[in-house]
Order: C-alpha cells, then sequence, then structure tokens
C-alpha cells in the first residue's frame, strides 16, 4: 500500500481535513498518555492535547504532515515499539490498507496499555454520513477491501 499512497497521495492532507464529531469521538476513546497514530497519513486527527508518535509508511504522505508529532516510517503490522509503549493505539480510515489486517490489529493492542481507537466503515451497512458526505468513492473502489467488523472481534472480542 505504500505504492498506492506514493501514487495517489498528493495534495491529500487539503482533501482529508478533520471533521470535529469525529475527533472529539477518537479523543474520548484515546487515554490521557502517549498515543501511537498508525496509519497516521497527514495527521488530521492526531491530539494535539496528548504525546504522539505517527507511523507511516508513505513518504509522499509524510511530507504532507502540518503536524509536529514524529514520523516513524513502518508498518502496522511490524510496529518498531516494545510491548505497551503506549497508552493508547489509534488509526483511522487505514486498516483496509494494511496488507494483513489482523496482524496489524493484533500489533495495535500489543502497543496499547490503555486503549485501542480504530475508525473504520462496516462494508455491509448503508447510510453513513461519512461515506456519503466525504468519501462517496468508498463505495465503488473501496467496499471490497474493507475488513468485515468481525475481524475486530476476532481481534479484540468486543468492538463499540
Amino acid at each position: 500500500m505504500t505504492e498506492l499512497y506514493d501514487t495517489i497521495g498528493a495534495g491529500y492532507a487539503p482533501r482529508r481535513v478533520s471533521d470535529p464529531r469525529i475527533a472529539r469521538r477518537l479523543r474520548r476513546c484515546l487515554a490521557d498518555g502517549p498515543v501511537v497514530n498508525v496509519g497516521a497519513g497527514a495527521g488530521s486527527y492526531e491530539p494535539a492535547d496528548l504525546p504522539t508518535v505517527a507511523v507511516e509508511p508513505s513518504m509522499r504522505m509524510i511530507a504532507q504532515r502540518r503536524s509536529t508529532a514524529p514520523v516513524v516510517r513502518a508498518t502496522a503490522e511490524r510496529l518498531p515499539f516494545r510491548d505497551g509503549a503506549f497508552d493508547s493505539a489509534m488509526a483511522v480510515l487505514t486498516v483496509h490498507h494494511w496488507p494483513d489486517p489482523a496482524r496489524g490489529l493484533s500489533e495495535l493492542a500489543r502497543v496499547a496499555r490503555r486503549s485501542v481507537a480504530v475508525l473504520t466503515w462496516d462494508p455491509a451497512a448503508a447510510g453513513w454520513w461519512l461515506v456519503d458526505d466525504f468519501f462517496p468513492e468508498l463505495l465503488a473502489i473501496d467496499r471490497a477491501i474493507f475488513p468485515p467488523l468481525d475481524l475486530f472481534r476476532a481481534a479484540w472480542g468486543r468492538i463499540e
């Protein structure tokens, strides 16, 4: 997927700005300590009030970052951090791009002591405002690659 974002990622940051509803919800899911943002892209949803480390494999996306969080060039499936290195791990609309989503979800849980927050889309669902209003291309392009919610349940036992 690094190659994909190195190709399509030009001009990504101005188009993918944070939505306040999503930002508030994500922040409530994060503990009050260090955060790792996996598949961080341009860093749109990184919490400004918490120490954050971004993980991003694409140099094109790294070059567009507005966030001042340090960036580690790595993939979700091989996070270069010790067990429990962060209070929270987060991943925003990225799991569908991971070559091995189950391994990446396991890695999020491994490096987070207290919480894991993932924003994804259930391909079996219809009528979500984020898809309808901001990412209508997901319906045609990405529906087939979004992992089913059962993958998240298998990784963590429960999801909210």
